[in-house]
């Protein structure tokens, strides 16, 4: 199997404070891992040292086979975009219309002047509208983005992914203002999209069952350690419900 990701002794440290410690992860090609811990796991800094946003205090990291510690200007953005993430603050641009946030999955491979270009003529309209329908938005591809529900904004990060087409796909509670037909249907289309092209997700999850039916594996963080690691055919939803604080 190739690694698509691996964490070799990651620690994070802020100041005083310890997010992650020794931290031993790696993510192979097609593999589906959910991540999960109560708040304050360093579930959301696992992901970003993931995606190369965060550098870690202590240890190695690996995206792609590439350290993206040791990357600048163009070869750093050239890895990000075979990263997609979904955050958990979105980072949408509230005042721009549904379909310049979606392109907006597409940026880094555009030059300049296509970008600018699309944000009076939006360019890869059938693109942006097969992903919109396929999150069920595409009557709102032209609205703008502030006037859209939580669980819709959500939705739209998806899709900006879908016109990426990343490669490693990270996903920080993709589905928390979802209800469950959409919840399943927003992993189970992060997961195609990540395993289809030979990549792998990572996604952090709040809802025990949902991981258990979308993921290949669970991971689970408590106080920035990793203490649970196996297939998600060996558990149960019971077996994770001390990560909650839910009863069993």
């Amino acid at each position: 199997m190739t690694a698509v990701l691996r964490l070799d002794g990651v620690g994070v440290r802020f100041g005083t404070s310890t997010a992650l410690t020794g931290v031993d992860l790696t993510v192979d090609a097609g593999e589906r891992v959910a991540v999960v811990g109560p708040s304050g796991a360093g579930k959301s800094t696992l992901l970003a040292v993931a995606n190369g946003s965060l550098l870690p205090t202590d240890g190695a990291v690996q995206v792609l086979g590439i350290s993206p510690g040791q990357l600048r200007g163009r070869a750093l953005r050239t890895l990000r975009a075979r990263v997609g993430t979904v955050h958990q603050q979105l980072e949408l641009v509230d005042q721009l219309r549904v379909v310049h946030n979606v392109n907006a999955g597409r940026l880094a491979g555009w030059p300049a002047w296509r970008a600018a270009w699309s944000l009076a003529r939006p360019q890869g309209l059938p693109e942006v509208l097969e992903a919109l329908t396929r999150v069920g938005l595409a009557d709102r591809v032209f609205d703008r983005t502030d006037r859209l529900s939580g669980g819709q904004q959500q939705r739209v990060a998806v899709a900006r992914l879908l016109v990426q087409r990343p490669e490693l796909v990270l996903a920080d509670e993709p589905a928390s203002a979802l209800d469950p037909v959409l919840a399943d249907r927003v992993l189970g289309l992060l997961a195609g999209l990540a395993t289809d092209r030979g990549g792998a997700l990572v996604a952090s999850l709040h809802d025990p069952a949902l991981a258990l039916r979308h993921c290949t594996r669970v991971v689970g963080l408590v106080a920035g350690e990793v203490v649970l690691d196996a297939p998600t055919g060996r558990l149960t939803v019971g077996d994770l419900a001390d990560f909650y604080g839910a009863p069993r």
